[in-house]
């Protein structure tokens, strides 16, 4: 019921994970305007889905300052989710300077609009496990650890951490002219997976493609580990962080991990395996030995504060995640409605969601 009647304003919300964010919130009866460039795939969830048919939709760019201004300010929001980015490494390797544009001042432009809306009591900065300097040690990273990147993509995330959190101490610290403070906080998500993704260079959307081709599929770095979840995890973090900073402003303006249990942080052949149990136990994949740019082996997250102060907690296993992101794909190629099933998945999910966190 917190999000009925609410006004949000989405940034990315043509991207994989923006797209089921502003199905989730429409489907909870918020007003929900959504910010960002056309679908950056073809097909894509957001034409798929129909997502324009729920929600606003404004095709900008966030390195378009007053563009951004204009528009979040015409919608007057409560609540802002910042997803609009250049969302991959290998793609930051050739295009740098839009990367650093793109996920550095698009954050900017961002938090300077707000600065201009009164209404907003909320914004959720999202940003990327990827953030912190990658030590490739076994441990998970913890909000206070150091702030890095190898790549550009993964500095220019670390650097938005730093913006928002620069943001946070000067502008939004004091009251608002609402008469109370903005919440502005930041969240750094595992490796999402689930239904709808075609982006390039992820590990399911190449696996889709290749064995829906009949193809074997290449695997950059088979061994390396990261923490998988599937897309509704963080949402649900995203959503319950907006909610706690609505209601109590400042006091939860920081950093927020949300990742699996340590136990789901698998390598990438363990993910390939998995899928191709469930998919085809004729498909293959190969070990592309070639020359490739710098990416982390080893990643994991430690979520343990937000569990302690939202509360917020995984819900589902790695297998339910990829036999949920597999039914997903099955239905697709067999004629359902996008919309539908992404809606139903929501819904499953929440009524676990009910009786688990209850």
């Amino acid at each position: 019921m917190f999000w009925k009647g609410k006004r949000v304003f989405v940034t990315g919300h043509t991207g994989f994970k923006g797209a089921w964010l502003s199905l989730w919130l429409s489907q909870m009866g918020a007003h929900v305007k959504g910010y960002a460039l056309p679908p950056p795939t073809n097909p894509s969830l957001f034409e798929a889905a129909d997502v324009a048919g729920c929600i606003e939709t404004v095709f900008a760019d966030v390195k378009d300052q007053e563009r951004l201004k204009h528009e979040l300010g015409a919608h007057r929001p409560e609540i802002v989710f910042h997803l609009a980015a250049q969302p991959l490494v290998r793609e930051s390797y050739s295009s740098p300077v839009e990367t650093y544009q793109t996920n550095v001042m698009g954050t900017v432009h961002l938090l300077e609009a707000v600065k201009a809306c009164p209404e907003v009591r909320s914004t959720v900065v999202i940003t990327t496990d990827k953030c912190y300097e990658n030590r490739e040690w076994v441990w998970p990273y913890r909000e206070n650890d150091p702030l890095g990147g190898w790549d550009p993509y993964s500095s220019s995330k670390a650097c938005a951490e730093l913006v928002v959190s620069a943001y946070q101490r000067s502008f939004f610290s004091a009251p608002a002219a609402s008469g109370g403070t903005v919440g502005v906080a930041s969240a750094r998500a595992g490796n999402v997976i689930g239904g709808g993704d075609w982006a390039k260079d992820r590990l399911i959307a190449d696996m889709f493609r290749g064995f829906s081709a009949g193809a074997a599929v290449r695997l950059r770095n088979p061994d390396a580990v990261r923490p998988w979840q599937h897309v509704l995890e963080p949402l649900r973090g995203y959503l319950r962080l907006a909610e706690r900073l609505y209601e109590s402003g400042s006091q939860f303006s920081s950093a927020w991990n949300f990742g699996p249990d340590a136990s789901d942080a698998k390598p990438v052949r363990w993910i390939a395996d998995y899928f191709i149990e469930r998919w085809d136990k004729e498909a293959r994949w190969l070990h592309d030995s070639g020359e490739h740019v710098h990416e982390a082996k080893m990643l994991k997250l430690d979520w343990s504060k937000a569990a302690a102060e939202l509360p917020w907690r995984p819900l589902l296993h790695l297998e339910d995640a990829l036999d949920m992101t597999v039914s997903w794909y099955r239905a697709y190629l067999a004629g359902a409605s996008a919309r539908a099933i992404t809606l139903q998945q929501i819904l499953a999910y929440c009524e676990r969601a009910c009786i688990e966190m209850a």
